[in-house]
């Protein structure tokens, strides 16, 4: 299976002043470590599925990943800022340092925080949660590892963050979720 690496994540997180939602995922890809940007392995859905959900081409390149998250009001990180993890494997992670989302959230009106995966919700959940304050909505992953779900299923899922998008943008429009 591989040794464990204590990594430290590498890239900022992606958003402007704009945003409105934050998605989380956990920790970079092995793909995504080399590519020096999120969700970098060609098989990860990530991009077609916010590209179809929010109407867009699917962006290609660093450049034109982070233009498209910010004219979609969308940000991205991870959970994770360092941790023991061997290889790309989630289920191998230990001594997880969890990142600071306070850099974001202090700068964006972000109305909704969503999760890309069940291991990105429980680390949110027993991490994150308690200084965010912010419940995070789960979302299965996008990650090629998630065989269950089909193109055409995660659009589906993931097309809830559609409403908090287009939502009026005036300030004081946020609004609470049962």
């Amino acid at each position: 299976m591989g040794e464990y690496e204590h990594l430290h994540h590498t890239f900022e997180p992606v958003f402007d002043g704009k945003s409105r939602i934050l998605i989380l995922g956990t920790f970079p890809s092995v793909k995504s470590r080399e590519n020096e940007f999120y969700y970098g392995h060609p098989q990860n859905r990530f991009w077609k599925v916010l590209a179809a959900v929010t109407g867009a081409d699917t962006p290609v390149g660093t450049e034109e990943k982070i233009r498209f998250l910010k004219d979609s009001k969308i940000s991205i990180w991870d959970v994770i800022d360092s941790c023991d993890i061997i290889g790309s494997s989630d289920s191998s992670i230990r001594n997880v340092v969890p990142a600071d989302l306070s850099v974001i959230l202090e700068k964006a009106d972000i109305r909704q925080i969503y999760a890309n995966g069940g291991k990105a919700w429980q680390l949110y959940q027993k991490y994150l949660l308690p200084a965010a304050g912010r419940s995070c909505i789960k979302l299965p992953s996008t990650s090629p590892a998630n065989a269950a779900f089909s193109l055409e299923r995660l659009k589906e899922e993931w097309s809830v963050i559609k409403e908090h998008l287009e939502e009026n943008d005036m300030p004081g429009s946020f609004r609470i979720q049962p």
